[in-house]
């Protein structure tokens, strides 16, 4: 299936040049002169290799065809993680080198989806974004506080996250799975 490059998600994988690749990372570039593009780092999946490419705006990829399951992250154990297939019941383990910049969006029962190649699992695709609590940040000094800025904070997971000033430790937050940035405060 092919779609525009700009269209790609993290964990995505692509068919480039008769290799299967997965996106691990994805940044929009809008430079001040010419059109904008997308920059991917991405993973030979058979080789282990890595690259960087940029795609146009009119740029199209081939997503690779791969069969996707609907599965739950259930728990860590050493650096494996178990999900558990939502249909069969089936318990699958990946490393954490499988998952890479992921695993910090893992929290338990959360719903994922596990593509396969070759009944192989290859890759795994986050919702969009995760709700997270915050376990530790710097406390603002009231008036010392500018309109807009922002502190670090470091959640349940132990990714580091930047959030407003007003977010304290034990509020639960959004988190965007692809860029990792604050979203908004959750309820």
């Amino acid at each position: 299936m092919k779609l525009s490059a700009f269209e790609v998600k993290v964990g995505n994988l692509l068919s480039i040049d008769g290799s299967l690749w997965k996106i691990l990372r994805k940044n929009h570039v809008k430079p001040g002169k010419g059109g904008a593009f997308v920059q991917l780092e991405m993973k030979d999946i058979s080789a282990g290799t890595k690259r960087n490419e940029r795609f146009r705006s009119d740029d199209k990829v081939e997503k690779a065809h791969v069969e996707s399951r609907k599965m739950q992250y259930l728990y860590q154990e050493a650096d494996r993680y178990v999900f558990m297939d939502m249909e069969s019941y089936e318990q699958i383990e990946l490393s954490a080198a499988d998952l890479s910049d992921q695993v910090g969006f893992l929290i338990p029962d959360i719903e994922v989806q596990i593509n396969l190649y070759n009944d192989s699992p290859i890759g795994v695709e986050l919702p969009d974004n995760v709700t997270l609590e915050v376990i530790d940040t710097e406390t603002v000094v009231k008036g010392q506080t500018a309109a807009g800025s922002s502190k670090p904070a470091t959640v349940e997971t132990g990714i580091r996250v930047n959030v407003p000033a007003f977010v304290n430790i034990g509020d639960r937050v959004k988190v965007n799975t692809e860029s990792g940035q604050y979203m908004e405060r959750a309820n």
